[in-house]
């Protein structure tokens, strides 16, 4: 490593004529420690461990024949989602500086992994760069998950804390809902086939409406059984929907990308998979106030109905008493028509019989006249076509008398 200082001085002054505070010394080697050291990733063993109240961590990186004072300061120490032990081995990303109230030499750490880390996440990228091409965390096909089931079941180990947390949620928030627990181990080398597995019962017994895949948080290799391709293939395929909360926020599984819903955590995801209790019974309130303001509308709409019927609706005893004066009524029209049609017929009549009775030739013989008949029935009327001794009938008023022409 170059340290060569360069000197503030003017072209005649020499760097040893140079007389430097300890400040400033530290703080010129500082900034060519910061300028000459890229940062980097240097391997080694946790030593020495401290967790400050600020929430820095202060500890020393080993290997066997070296060691190194290093800190992590609280904002980048949260985001590593567990605290390491002492002799725990990890690579860690550094900024190498100088501590300058002590002049002390140390690296700041920005990111630790375990070691072989590296690996681990190629495997990961390209596995999910697989799953991408297949379309199997294409979000068009994920199934939606029902907002209020009757059972929810749990994959995941019966001594994990995920597991407390899940039953605790539900517990508090949806009571109502069944949870069916299907053990299997959540880290080791047995615990990606025991999850399938657990996957496997579920999908056969069908008999819950969503399933919920927890576990709390961890290292990559903790998490590792979650990346499983076996698994990744059955839970997007599955046909009941499934969520997943694995580890904290910040850690992504390959089985969040395939799941139907990703929750940042095992709480998180028993919060997702039903509406609470009390605005489940909220909204079937409203529900209800909505079905009875309805049906008190239907109700008011029918008794108008009703009250227009029943007005133009009359008893059966006053139909027949209105039926009655209608008949009445005909009749009374029907005698009034006929009396007086009767009354015009017989003065129609009367006039008839005067006039026939002023035409009759019988009534002129009631006034002195007769009627000669001939011998051959025809009536004598003119005497030139009478002959001598023709015998005539005479009809009067009262009789008949027969009669011989004297002369014609």
């Amino acid at each position: 490593m170059n340290l060569a200082l360069q000197s503030p001085l003017g072209r005649g002054e020499s760097p040893q004529d140079e007389v430097l505070s300890v400040s400033a010394l530290n703080r010129r080697v500082a900034d060519v420690l910061a300028s000459s050291i890229p940062r980097l990733w240097v391997a080694g063993e946790i030593s020495n461990f401290t967790r400050a109240a600020s929430g820095h961590w202060y500890f020393s990186i080993k290997d066997e024949s070296a060691a190194v004072r290093a800190v992590m300061f609280r904002g980048r120490a949260q985001t590593v989602g567990f605290v390491p032990q002492a002799g725990d081995r990890f690579e860690f990303r550094v900024q190498v500086s100088l501590y300058e109230p002590r002049g002390d030499y140390q690296v700041q750490v920005e990111a630790l992994r375990r070691a072989g880390r590296g690996d681990l996440h190629e495997a990961f990228l390209r596995l999910r760069d697989r799953l991408v091409r297949e379309g199997l965390i294409d979000a068009a096909r994920r199934r939606s998950v029902p907002v209020m089931p009757r059972t929810v079941g749990v994959i995941t180990s019966l001594a994990a804390a995920a597991l407390q947390d899940v039953l605790s949620v539900m517990a508090r928030r949806a009571p109502h809902v069944r949870v069916i627990v299907y053990p299997a181990q959540v880290q080791g080398r047995e615990a990606a086939a025991q999850l399938c597995a657990a996957l496997d019962a579920a999908l056969a017994r069908a008999e819950v409406d969503t399933l919920l895949l927890v576990r709390g948080g961890g290292s990559l290799e903790d998490l590792w059984c979650f990346n499983d391709e076996a698994l990744a293939r059955r839970i997007a395929a599955s046909a009941i929907p499934i969520i997943s909360g694995v580890g904290h926020e910040t850690d992504f599984t390959i089985a969040d990308f395939v799941a139907d819903l990703r929750a940042p955590t095992p709480t998180a995801a028993a919060e997702l998979c039903c509406v609470p209790r009390d605005q489940a019974l909220g909204q079937v309130m409203a529900l209800a106030e909505r079905l009875d303001r309805a049906q008190q509308r239907r109700l008011e709409q029918a008794a108008l109905r009703l009250d227009r019927a029943a007005a133009q609706l009359v008893s059966p005893a006053q139909q027949v008493r209105l039926r009655r004066q209608r008949l009445q009524w005909a009749m009374q029209q029907l005698q009034s028509g006929f009396r007086g049609r009767l009354q015009t017929q017989s003065q129609h009549l009367r006039a008839a019989l005067g006039t026939l009775r002023a035409l009759d030739p019988r009534g002129v013989l009631q006034r002195g006249y007769a009627i000669v008949h001939r011998a051959d029935g025809s009536i004598a009327k003119n005497a030139l076509d009478l002959k001598t001794e023709e015998l005539l009938d005479i009809e009067l008023a009262q009789g008949r008398v027969p009669a011989r022409v004297v002369r014609s």
